[in-house]
Protein backbone atom coordinates (compact mmCIF):
# COMPACT_ATOMS: atom_id res chain seq x y z
CA UNK A 1 0.00 0.00 0.00
CA UNK A 2 0.64 3.39 -0.62
CA UNK A 3 2.34 5.22 2.81
CA UNK A 4 0.96 8.96 3.45
CA UNK A 5 3.48 11.14 4.90
CA UNK A 6 2.26 13.97 7.46
CA UNK A 7 2.52 17.49 6.44
CA UNK A 8 5.08 19.63 7.60
CA UNK A 9 4.51 22.65 9.49
CA UNK A 10 5.56 25.93 7.48
CA UNK A 11 9.08 27.11 7.48
CA UNK A 12 10.21 30.24 9.19
CA UNK A 13 11.50 32.23 5.72
CA UNK A 14 14.09 35.37 6.98
CA UNK A 15 12.84 38.44 5.40
CA UNK A 16 15.39 41.62 5.77
CA UNK A 17 13.43 43.43 2.78
CA UNK A 18 12.33 46.21 4.63
CA UNK A 19 15.82 46.63 5.70
CA UNK A 20 16.95 46.34 1.97
CA UNK A 21 14.25 49.31 1.45
CA UNK A 22 15.60 51.81 4.13
CA UNK A 23 18.84 51.02 3.42
CA UNK A 24 18.69 52.34 -0.83
CA UNK A 25 15.97 55.32 0.51
CA UNK A 26 19.00 56.54 2.97
CA UNK A 27 21.64 55.73 0.30
CA UNK A 28 19.75 57.94 -2.16
CA UNK A 29 19.28 60.55 0.27
CA UNK A 30 23.15 60.61 0.67
CA UNK A 31 23.85 60.30 -2.67
CA UNK A 32 21.09 63.16 -3.59
CA UNK A 33 22.84 65.65 -0.63
CA UNK A 34 26.52 65.06 -2.12
CA UNK A 35 25.44 65.21 -5.96
CA UNK A 36 23.34 68.36 -4.36
CA UNK A 37 26.65 70.06 -2.64
CA UNK A 38 28.66 69.85 -5.65
CA UNK A 39 26.31 71.40 -7.97
CA UNK A 40 26.10 74.28 -5.54
CA UNK A 41 29.62 74.66 -5.30
CA UNK A 42 30.03 75.07 -9.58
CA UNK A 43 27.40 77.07 -9.43
CA UNK A 44 29.05 79.40 -6.73
CA UNK A 45 32.36 78.72 -8.11
CA UNK A 46 31.38 79.96 -11.70
CA UNK A 47 29.68 83.06 -10.44
CA UNK A 48 32.74 83.83 -8.53
CA UNK A 49 35.00 83.32 -11.70
CA UNK A 50 32.88 85.68 -13.34
CA UNK A 51 33.14 88.61 -10.86
CA UNK A 52 37.01 87.52 -11.23
CA UNK A 53 36.73 88.24 -15.18
CA UNK A 54 34.71 91.42 -14.93
CA UNK A 55 37.44 92.62 -11.79
CA UNK A 56 40.41 91.86 -14.48
CA UNK A 57 38.39 93.68 -17.00
CA UNK A 58 37.99 96.80 -15.34
CA UNK A 59 41.71 96.83 -13.94
CA UNK A 60 43.09 96.51 -17.45
CA UNK A 61 41.12 98.87 -18.95
CA UNK A 62 43.05 100.87 -21.75
CA UNK A 63 42.50 104.80 -21.10
CA UNK A 64 44.17 106.17 -24.33
CA UNK A 65 40.97 104.88 -26.22
CA UNK A 66 38.36 106.67 -23.61
CA UNK A 67 34.88 106.05 -26.05
CA UNK A 68 36.00 102.27 -25.05
CA UNK A 69 37.06 102.66 -21.90
CA UNK A 70 33.71 104.62 -21.33
CA UNK A 71 31.77 101.70 -22.52
CA UNK A 72 33.97 98.80 -20.10
CA UNK A 73 33.58 101.04 -17.46
CA UNK A 74 29.76 101.53 -17.47
CA UNK A 75 28.84 97.72 -18.30
CA UNK A 76 31.38 95.65 -16.27
CA UNK A 77 30.82 98.26 -12.89
CA UNK A 78 27.63 98.07 -13.03
CA UNK A 79 27.69 94.10 -12.83
CA UNK A 80 30.39 94.24 -10.45
CA UNK A 81 28.55 96.85 -7.95
CA UNK A 82 26.76 94.96 -5.29
CA UNK A 83 26.43 97.48 -1.80
CA UNK A 84 25.07 100.66 -1.90
CA UNK A 85 28.10 102.20 -1.67
CA UNK A 86 29.63 101.00 -4.72
CA UNK A 87 26.35 101.56 -6.48
CA UNK A 88 26.59 105.14 -5.94
CA UNK A 89 30.24 105.37 -7.59
CA UNK A 90 29.87 103.75 -10.27
CA UNK A 91 26.76 105.76 -10.87
CA UNK A 92 28.86 108.99 -10.72
CA UNK A 93 31.24 107.77 -12.89
CA UNK A 94 28.29 106.99 -15.21
CA UNK A 95 27.16 110.30 -15.26
CA UNK A 96 30.73 111.50 -16.12
CA UNK A 97 31.15 109.07 -18.38
CA UNK A 98 28.00 110.52 -20.29
CA UNK A 99 29.91 112.90 -22.67
CA UNK A 100 32.27 110.36 -24.21
CA UNK A 101 29.83 107.41 -25.30
CA UNK A 102 26.97 108.10 -28.04
CA UNK A 103 29.46 109.86 -30.22
CA UNK A 104 30.95 108.80 -33.30
CA UNK A 105 33.93 110.14 -32.61
CA UNK A 106 35.78 111.20 -29.33
CA UNK A 107 39.52 113.23 -29.22
CA UNK A 108 39.63 114.19 -25.34
CA UNK A 109 40.70 112.38 -22.69
CA UNK A 110 38.73 110.85 -19.83
CA UNK A 111 39.81 113.70 -17.18
CA UNK A 112 42.13 112.94 -14.19
CA UNK A 113 38.96 113.31 -11.30
CA UNK A 114 36.66 110.18 -13.20
CA UNK A 115 39.97 108.14 -12.82
CA UNK A 116 40.38 109.04 -9.32
CA UNK A 117 36.93 108.26 -9.10
CA UNK A 118 37.32 104.99 -11.01
CA UNK A 119 40.53 104.18 -8.91
CA UNK A 120 37.95 104.37 -5.46
CA UNK A 121 35.37 102.43 -6.90
CA UNK A 122 38.07 99.87 -7.77
CA UNK A 123 39.41 99.78 -4.33
CA UNK A 124 35.91 99.54 -2.96
CA UNK A 125 35.22 96.11 -4.76
CA UNK A 126 35.27 92.70 -2.94
CA UNK A 127 36.25 90.08 -5.21
CA UNK A 128 37.12 86.62 -4.10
Amino acid sequence: MLEINDIKSLEQVPDFSIYIYYLLIFSALVFLSIAGYFIYKYIKRDKNSLSRQYFSLLKNIDFSDSKKAAYEISKYGRLMAKSEREKQLINDIYNDLEEFKYKKSVTKSIPKSVKVKFETFMESLDVR
